[in-house]
């Protein structure tokens, strides 16, 4: 899995790419949100277009780097949420806690309207 970063004003970007299987690439993740946070920017946009398969550690992945956004008082929200990705949200119910959206400029629009 690959991680981009991009700023937009307040908002961080994060565009996974690749396979979210465990391991190594979901701990780039959570190093990716603590740098984050270390720079005092606490919303946080993850763009899942481009992955392929994501398993429970995954998941595990985003949970976490979320519950960190939230304990900074801040949030993490899902941009291009594939049907693969979409249907591991529903079955794990976590479709309800998460915050999805269409595309990143839609999401970012979501923390401008707060």
């Amino acid at each position: 899995m690959r991680i981009k970063e991009k700023i937009e004003g307040d908002v961080a970007i994060l565009s996974l790419s690749g396979k979210m299987m465990g391991g190594p690439e979901t701990a780039e993740l959570q190093k990716s949100v603590k740098s984050l946070l270390g720079d005092n920017i606490t919303k946080v946009i993850v763009d899942v277009a481009k992955v392929k398969w994501m398993n429970s550690s995954g998941l595990g992945a985003l949970m976490g780097a979320m519950t960190s956004m939230r304990n900074a008082d801040g949030d993490l929200r899902l941009a291009n949420v594939t049907e693969k990705v979409k249907s591991l949200l529903i079955i794990t119910q976590l479709m309800t806690i998460f915050k999805t959206y269409e595309s990143v400029d839609r999401a970012v629009a979501s923390f401008l309207n707060e």
